[in-house]
This record gives structure tokens, C-alpha cells and sequence, in this order.
């Protein structure tokens, strides 16, 4: 069984639902990043989403645009995002890792290299954000190949042909987008047609629905349980967080200059939306 596996049936069992929040390696350095990564799996978060950052984050909201700049100042490379990964799973062993990477990284790298080294780093699954569905086929065989598995992005108010699709061609989980652009806490999320995307994605026997875009209240967090997703991810609110203790001025490298302070309001805030995963 898998990490995700057995993740969910694990909050299943408890009658809960995921919390996954999103964190940039490397932001504002190595060291800071898996700190402030075991921070939130200590607070109790489910699973974690992790970003390697890159110079043109299309898919990317501000606060996201800013912790790949923070992160790339203070000299990011693939290698250090590896070494970063294998220290978080000799940390938390049980932990399912997902990778956010853009597929130009994987083309530099090598789509025969890319997979495997993530694999014997640690990373349980990767989604390409901006490689749609209907351009999958080398990325989902290259994953599969390497035992990772290979996570697509189900868009506001897709076609039946595209959700069709990201169920037949996604494991571990579906990352099914609260609404259309960016990512950003700047946007709620909406559930409007999100139980129709849950249950024409479960039509197909797809792999459970984590609803990410606009989640930074522990509210779009019930409301995305109660609209029959499997979870949730939140990425710019904590990157906010983030940024709001770290000193940093473009080109030069950040550091965090509270860390203390930073642990404390993000442990906070991620009970609060582990809370709201509680079914009702």
C-alpha cells in the first residue's frame, strides 16, 4: 500500500479529511525550509506538497512568485531540493511527499533522470503544472517506471474528456482546482461545481480529490470536505507566513529572522485547518 494509500484510508477511518500544505524549498534557505517543513508535519499536517524553485512560475500567484525569488536568491538548485527531500523522509518515514515542479526541470534534467532521482530522494508523487493532461503520456510512463506517482491537475469546470483523462493518468491523489488563474490566497476558493467535478472524477474510478487554489481559511477547508473532496491544499497563505518573518531584499539572500515567532503562528494555523477537516 502506498503512503497515500494509506494515508487516506488512515482519515477515512478517523472520519477526517487531508490537510496538505504547500512549501518551498530552499525559502529562503535549505536549512530554514525543512525546519519550517517539520514544523507543520509536527503540527499535523497529513501530507506535504513541495515546491523546486523556478525562474517563470506560470501557475503561480504573488506570494508563491516571491518564495521562488527568495528561494532562487539564496542560490536554489534541483540538487539541493533532492538533498532536502532525503532528509525530510529520514525524518518522517511514513510521510507521503509530493513534489510541485515546472516540466521545464524535468527537460533539462532528463525525464529518464528526473523521476528516479525523486524516487530515491524520498518524493512519493510529482505534478507538472503546467503539463495539461492531454500531453501526459512520456511524463506518466516515466513516473511510473521510476515508482513515483505522477499527479494532474483537474481544471475549473473541465470537459468530461479531461476529467476522464487526469482519472485514468493520476495517482495518489487529483488536485482538482478550486477556480480559474493563479494560485493565491488573494481569491477564495469556491465550491461552486466542485461536487460535480467529485463525482464525474469518481465516475472513472479516479484517485481521491484534494481541492487546492484560494484555500487559506479553515471555512474553504469545510467546505471543500462537505462538497465531497478528500482534502484540501493550501500553499499562498503559509508562503505569507513565511514571508512575514523573513527578511528579504531582491537580489540578494533572506533569512528568517524570527524563527521562533514563524514555528509558533504556523503550528497555529495549521491545527486550525487540520481542525476543519473533522467531518461533520
Amino acid at each position: 500500500m502506498s503512503r497515500y494509500d494509506a494515508m487516506f484510508k488512515r482519515l477515512e477511518e478517523k472520519g477526517e479529511g487531508a490537510f496538505v500544505p504547500f512549501i518551498m524549498l530552499s525559502d529562503p534557505s535549505p536549512a530554514e525550509a525543512v525546519e519550517i517543513i517539520t514544523t507543520v508535519v509536527e503540527a499535523g499536517a497529513d501530507a506535504v506538497e513541495l515546491g523546486v524553485p523556478f525562474s517563470d512560475p506560470v501557475a503561480d500567484g504573488p506570494a508563491i512568485q516571491t518564495a521562488h525569488v527568495r528561494a532562487l536568491d539564496g542560490g536554489a538548485t534541483v540538487q539541493q531540493a533532492l538533498d532536502q527531500v532525503r532528509e525530510l523522509r529520514q525524518r518522517f518515514p511514513e510521510l507521503p511527499i509530493g513534489m510541485l515542479i515546472y516540466a521545464n526541470v524535468a527537460y533539462v534534467r532528463g525525464l529518464d533522470r528526473f523521476y528516479p532521482d525523486f524516487h530515491s530522494a524520498g518524493a512519493d508523487s510529482i505534478l507538472l503544472p503546467d503539463v495539461p493532461v492531454r500531453e501526459s503520456q512520456p511524463f506518466t510512463e516515466a513516473a511510473t517506471a521510476a515508482g513515483v506517482d505522477p499527479i494532474y491537475i483537474a481544471p475549473a469546470k473541465a470537459s468530461r474528456e479531461t476529467l476522464e483523462g487526469v482519472a485514468a493518468n493520476s495517482r495518489g491523489y487529483i488536485y482538482a482546482i478550486s477556480r480559474d488563474g493563479v494560485t493565491g490566497a488573494e481569491k477564495e476558493a469556491t465550491v461552486d461545481g466542485l461536487r460535480e467535478v467529485v463525482d464525474n472524477i469518481n465516475s472513472f474510478g479516479g484517485a481521491p480529490v484534494l481541492l487546492g487554489f484560494g484555500i487559506s481559511r479553515p471555512e474553504h477547508v469545510r467546505d471543500a470536505i462537505a462538497a465531497g473532496a478528500s482534502g484540501a491544499i493550501t500553499g499562498s497563505a503559509i508562503s505569507n507566513i513565511i514571508a512575514k518573518y523573513t527578511e528579504h531584499t531582491h537580489p540578494n539572500p533572506g533569512h528568517v529572522t524570527d524563527m521562533a515567532g514563524l514555528k509558533a503562528e504556523l503550528s497555529d494555523y495549521v491545527r486550525a485547518m487540520k481542525q476543519a477537516t473533522v467531518k461533520a
